[in-house]
């Protein structure tokens, strides 16, 4: 499947799926505008925060942890700066700022219900088109945090102080809003019996880097929490690529993994003789086929947006296996390569049935999230935290999930209202 094809103004395709199978075929959909993400102090509708209240805490069995779940999140709406503990609890403080400190770092409540409630609520109501996997890098002054390390992290390129967690985030065009966080914990913090106790650490959560944090939360994700299968689009380094892949692609998850142009692949084919295969790197394949072609997509001057790719190529390649892997062989993917302004960009995924354009529309999803990452969720406070309990990282971002949620339906409404303080 070798296609060289010009970028059509086309939207993202709906590629929802049952949970048995990867999808195949892309449904109409119009183009919906970008528009601004909000300041925290943007108001919104109280009646749109009751609502939303009622549906993600409809777990807590006890009233008055619903009544202070509410009060966070009117505090995180309505809060300017920082989200501290005094601040969301206002004027009054002193009573009301221990009682929030018990409600997020020690009350037994269980996030996870809380988030399977709203991630139903928006899978519905928003129609996502990718379930786009962000990292999230949190830095940190002290060491007392919990998952908090002096550690190197890629994206950043040097070693920093901070916690590193992940977000599973449900897109459209319009808007997005994350539905699922992990913590990934360095080792020290399993393995050293008095650091897991001091931050409550459960006994079943082990040491993982942000990767397999992310993989484990996509697996339960599409298999537990009931949600209609979209791509998972996530950036993948070659050393974990493998692995990622071949586990997503194992259980029917359809996903699209950004790579580098120095990865190593194998056009697909008939299975080439022992020392035969021939490897080279994604970037150098698909410049060989893309000289071997005439079309080299939209000319310039006639190109519907100066953000889009002059050309997209597409074909099936194979991965390396990894030493000491009990595959036989490894299966093939499709290698979807852009050339864009900046360079190349290059994808691999398991969604054979689709046009390049789509996968690259849908690809090009982490963009929506990263402008609302940084122009809704930062500012709400998903930074914040400074407690030291593991449980209490947990509430505090899935509180700001849910606040993200009702800032983000309200900007799809359109009519925002100034915030009610808590009652």
């Amino acid at each position: 499947m070798q296609s060289l094809t010009p970028v059509p103004n086309a939207s993202v395709p709906n590629t929802s799926t049952p949970h048995t199978s990867v999808p195949h075929t892309s449904l109409p959909h119009t183009s919906l505008p970008h528009t601004s993400a909000p300041h925290t102090s943007t108001p919104i509708f109280s009646d749109l925060v009751n609502d939303l209240c009622e549906i993600a805490f409809a777990s807590m069995l006890r009233s008055d942890q619903r009544r202070w779940a509410e009060i966070y999140i009117r505090g995180l709406l309505s809060v300017d700066g920082r989200k501290t503990m005094r601040k969301i609890a206002g004027h009054d403080g002193g009573t009301i700022e221990q009682s929030l400190q018990q409600f997020i770092s020690k009350s037994p409540w269980k996030w996870v219900p809380v988030r399977h409630a709203l991630a139903r609520h928006l899978d519905y109501l928003l129609r996502p088109q990718a379930w786009i996997v962000e990292p999230l890098v949190i830095p940190k002054s002290g060491a007392h945090s919990v998952g908090v390390e002096r550690q190197f992290v890629p994206r950043l390129g040097k070693v920093t102080n901070c916690q590193q967690s992940v977000g599973i985030w449900l897109a459209s065009e319009r808007v997005s809003c994350p539905i699922d966080w992990q913590l990934a914990l360095p080792p020290q913090w399993t393995s050293e019996p008095e650091q897991r106790d001091r931050a409550a650490i459960p006994g079943h959560v082990r040491s993982l880097t942000p990767t397999q944090c992310a993989v484990d939360a996509i697996v339960n994700i599409a298999e537990e929490w009931g949600l209609r299968r979209q791509p998972v689009v996530m950036e993948v380094h070659e050393t974990d690529l493998f692995t990622v892949s071949h586990e997503l692609a194992s259980r029917s998850i359809p996903f699209i993994l950004r790579v580098s142009g120095s990865t190593t692949v194998r056009a697909a084919g008939p299975e080439p003789a022992a020392g035969g295969e021939h490897w080279v790197s994604a970037r150098h394949l698909l410049e060989s086929l893309k000289s071997q072609l005439n079309s080299l997509g939209w000319p310039e001057r006639n190109r519907p947006y100066s953000q889009e790719p002059t050309a997209l190529l597409d074909t099936r390649v194979c991965l390396p296996l990894p030493p000491g892997s009990a595959e036989g062989r490894s299966r093939p993917f499709v290698l979807l390569g852009a050339w864009v302004e900046r360079g190349g960009e290059y994808w691999i995924s398991n969604i054979d049935q689709l046009p390049p354009a789509a996968l690259f529309r849908a690809a090009g999803l982490t963009q929506r999230v990263a402008k609302d990452l940084t122009g809704v969720c930062r500012p709400l406070g998903i930074g914040d935290f400074e407690g030291r309990s593991f449980r209490g990282w947990h509430h505090h971002v899935t509180l700001v999930s849910v606040a993200q949620a009702i800032t983000m339906i309200g900007k799809m409404r359109g009519q925002p209202v100034r915030a009610v303080p808590p009652r």
